[in-house]
């Protein structure tokens, strides 16, 4: 019997699963990796520590479920879409202003490109077009021009830019292969021109400043771009499996975004009787939630929503269009919400004696509080406090980097209790703006009405209940809580040939878990009111920020 291995790096950690041909979870570890804030809006990593976290983490695992490593049919790699760079000898290139050589990997979130992303849009170019007309500065060709101006040596020195999931595969196999994920969704590859190179705008990159990538003839972003679960070269070198503890030769697959694999974890689910058609599928959305969250759907045909990213190409599953919104900021901002309060220190000693999290005292709190002022529902505690998610900025459908948070309704006390309905405000705020998403995205010809959910926040009841009854939609776990990497094994899967296609994988691997219906009534009425508020909020930071303009 064969299992496929899936390998995430997500922000914090690397970790490794192993899964049967029906995706079911055998085994799975995971290991930290190292993060430097050097400077504000700088977030970085090293790629050799990455690395290693893969390595320990699949050992790990292996351990765990006493397989042979002849077991393992398949590797499927995903990963954030973050900029690696590497010199001609495969050696780190500092992409950081201390000059630390370590540090050569500039990390999704990091937001110092804003400006040379400001200056890409106003070149309004027709490559936008696929991108949700408005170019982000998570994404890589304003990280190149950035590095191309404010470390030219660094920008010379370096022989291969890869996103993260390729410097994986490309570690693990020695072969410079490319996604045809990671080029379209973050690089500007026309994936519908075709693969090998053919979807590189060269006008597109002489337009912005970086014409001598084009002059290269892409070489140093990629000329071999591959679909998806394609076998990757000869699979394992005999080093990296060492690394590994797996076998030389082992299958390893194209990769794939984290959130994007979340995506192949969880739409393929049956749910009744409905058959997995692109029909289906357009009532269906992935929520991939984390320290940011991604909400992916899937089309026949393009759809061009402003502020949500796509129209991508076979970026996800093959012959779909892919439309992808995005949170910057969703569980690090709770997180941030929590931490940074008063009472949170008392909190945390009470989670340490009591051996329960945060998460679930702040939940029983919410529910001694609605019993007490006897609202008639949890949610409605926070009907004079409302909060503006935007503290990282707002990646869609408002696409604009530089948004910032804003709080109403604080008063004089700093107790749990406070802590507690500022928690669930920050909840709800996270809630409205993937309601807001998929309202944009259903005025554009979605009819999104089930949300298919994973990651960290499927543990947290009121997470979960928030959202459907915010935005009104089902929602549905996978029946396997880690989706992200049950679809980096169907990568794998797919590039062992136990499948011959990823949708064949994604219907045997995929099932659903429970449902959570959406309340009506009342609670829609109080969902109602407070979205308008969430838009409100929104138009009155614009309207502070024209007024300070002023001065």
């Amino acid at each position: 019997m064969k299992y496929y291995l899936g390998i995430d790096v997500g922000t914090g950690s690397a970790r490794a699963g192993i899964f049967d041909a029906r995706g079911r979870l055998a085994a799975m570890a995971s290991f930290p990796i190292k993060l430097w804030r050097p400077a504000p809006d700088h977030v970085e990593q090293s790629s050799e520590d990455i690395w290693r976290a893969c390595a320990r983490a699949t050992r790990a695992a292996l351990r765990q479920t006493r397989l042979k490593a002849s077991a393992i049919g398949g590797i499927g790699f995903d990963a954030t879409c973050s900029l690696v760079a590497l010199d001609e000898g495969n050696r780190p290139v500092s992409v950081s202003t201390t000059g630390r050589t370590e540090q050569n990997v500039i990390v999704w979130m990091d937001h110092r490109a804003i400006p040379q992303a400001d200056r890409i849009n106003r070149t309004k170019h027709p490559v936008l077009r696929y991108v949700g007309g408005v170019i982000s500065p998570e994404m890589q060709t304003p990280k190149l021009l950035w590095l191309k101006e404010q470390l030219p040596s660094a920008w010379r020195q370096t022989a291969r830019f890869l996103d993260l999931p390729d410097f994986l595969t490309y570690r693990a196999t020695g072969e410079e292969v490319r996604s045809l994920c990671t080029t379209v969704c973050k690089w500007t590859y026309l994936g519908h021109r075709g693969l090998e190179g053919r979807g590189w705008d060269a006008g597109y990159f002489k337009k912005i400043g970086l014409g001598d990538l084009a002059a290269e003839g892409f070489r140093r972003i990629g000329t071999s771009i591959r679909p998806l679960g394609e076998p990757v070269g000869r699979g394992l070198t005999v080093k990296s499996a060492r690394e590994l503890g797996l076998l030389p030769g082992t299958p390893v697959g194209v990769g794939i975004i984290d959130a994007h694999a979340g995506g192949l974890g969880l739409l393929g689910a049956q749910l009744g009787d409905e058959a997995l058609t692109s029909a289906t599928l357009n009532h269906r959305l992935a929520l991939i939630g984390g320290t940011s969250s991604c909400h992916m759907a899937v089309s026949a045909r393009p759809r061009r929503i402003r502020g949500i990213w796509g129209p991508y190409y076979a970026a996800m599953i093959p012959g779909l269009w892919l439309t992808e919104g995005g949170q910057s900021a969703t569980g690090a901002l709770i997180d941030h919400i929590i931490f940074s309060h008063a009472a949170s220190v008392p909190l945390l000693a009470e989670a340490k004696k009591t051996g329960r999290t945060v998460y679930d005292l702040l939940n029983a709190r919410l529910e001694a509080l609605a019993r007490t002022e006897k609202v008639r529902h949890p949610a409605m505690l926070t009907r004079h406090l409302h909060l503006l998610p935007d503290f990282h900025g707002n990646r869609s459908p408002r696409a604009d980097p530089t948004l910032k948070g804003a709080v109403s309704g604080l008063t004089l006390s700093a107790t749990v209790d406070d802590l507690a309905r500022q928690y669930l405000a920050a909840i709800q705020a996270v809630a409205h703006g993937t309601r807001h998403i998929i309202e944009t995205m259903n005025r554009q010809g979605y009819a999104i009405d089930t949300v298919l959910v994973c990651g960290g926040g499927t543990k947290n009841p009121v997470f979960l209940r928030e959202h459907a009854d915010i935005t009104g939609c089902r929602l549905v776990l996978g029946k396997e809580p880690e989706a992200v990497l049950l679809g980096s094994a169907v990568l794998g899967a797919v590039a062992a040939k136990k499948y011959p296609t990823i949708l064949a994988a994604m219907g045997a691997m995929n099932a659903g878990g429970k449902t959570i219906t959406p309340s009506r009534g009342t609670v829609k009425r109080f969902h109602d009111a407070k979205h308008r508020v969430y838009h409100q909020l929104h138009a009155d930071f614009l309207g502070y920020r024209r007024l300070m303009r002023l001065t």
